[in-house]
C-alpha cells in the first residue's frame, strides 16, 4: 500500500491521490486501505516519519561528523527548498505534510530536540519545550518558502539567502554568522544532490512496488 501510494503520489500529487486508486494499485479492494490506515492523511504520516527521520543523518554522511551543526542545519533545510522547486508532487507533499495536523506535529516533535541541539549555543536558557513552540514558526516560513514557486524576479539563491536568514535569526544566530554559513551553503551543489535524492526515492518506489506485486503473485 505504501509502495503504491509512494507511486501514485509522485505521478499525481497528493489531493488528486484517492484512497481507492492507492488500494487499486495495491492490487487490493478499495476497502483494504482502511484496514492498514484510518485514512489518507494517516499514510502521509507514515511516509513524513520516513522522510524526515533520517534527513540530518543524510546530510551528515554528506558534509562529514565533525560539520558545524549550523551548515548541517542550513544544507539540510535548502535541499528541502531545492526538491520542493525540482518536483511538484514533491513540493505538494512536503507542504501539505508541514500543514495537516498530525503530520505537522511530527515534524515538531522530532525536529525540537535537534534544534535545540543546533542552536543552543544562540538561545541562552530555551527549553525542548522553548523550541518545540519555535519550529511551529521555523516550519511556517519553511512551507511559506517551500510553497513559493522560484522565478526570474526570486531566483533560487534569493530564496535560499532570504529562508536561512529568517530561519537563523528566529534562533538568534549573529549576523556575521548567518553570513558565513548561508555563503557555505550556497558553495555546494545542492541541485545535484537534490536531483539524486530525487531519482534515489522513485527508485525505491518502484522496486518496492514492483517486489510488492512479485511477492503478491
Amino acid at each position: 500500500m505504501l509502495y503504491a501510494a509512494v507511486q501514485l503520489f509522485l505521478e499525481n500529487g497528493y489531493e488528486k491521490t484517492t484512497t481507492a486508486s492507492i488500494a487499486k494499485a495495491a492490487g487490493m479492494a478499495p476497502s483494504s486501505f482502511f484496514a492498514a490506515f484510518e485514512n489518507k492523511e494517516a499514510l502521509l504520516l507514515t511516509l513524513v516519519k520516513t522522510m524526515f527521520g533520517s534527513q540530518f543523518e543524510n546530510t551528515g554522511a554528506i558534509l562529514g561528523e565533525n560539520a558545524d551543526p549550523l551548515l548541517l542545519y542550513g544544507v539540510e533545510t535548502a535541499l528541502q527548498m531545492y526538491i520542493a522547486e525540482m518536483s511538484e508532487s514533491l513540493r505538494e507533499l512536503y507542504v501539505v505534510g508541514y500543514s495537516l495536523p498530525t503530520t505537522s506535529e511530527y515534524i515538531y516533535l522530532s525536529t525540537a530536540k535537534k534544534l535545540q541541539f543546533i542552536f543552543a549555543e544562540y538561545m541562552g536558557t530555551a527549553e525542548l519545550k522553548d523550541y518545540y513552540e519555535m519550529d511551529i514558526a521555523s516550519a511556517g516560513i519553511t512551507r511559506g518558502f517551500m510553497a513559493k514557486k522560484c522565478d526570474l524576479y526570486f531566483t533560487m539563491e534569493d530564496k535560499l539567502r532570504r529562508f536561512l536568514s529568517c530561519c537563523f535569526t528566529l534562533y538568534k544566530v549573529p549576523e556575521q554568522k548567518q553570513r558565513e554559513i548561508i555563503e557555505k551553503v550556497l558553495k555546494i551543489d545542492l541541485r545535484a544532490i537534490a536531483e539524486k535524492i530525487i531519482a534515489d526515492t522513485i527508485k525505491k518506489a518502484e522496486e518496492g512496488f514492483e517486489t510488492a506485486i512479485i511477492e503478491k503473485s
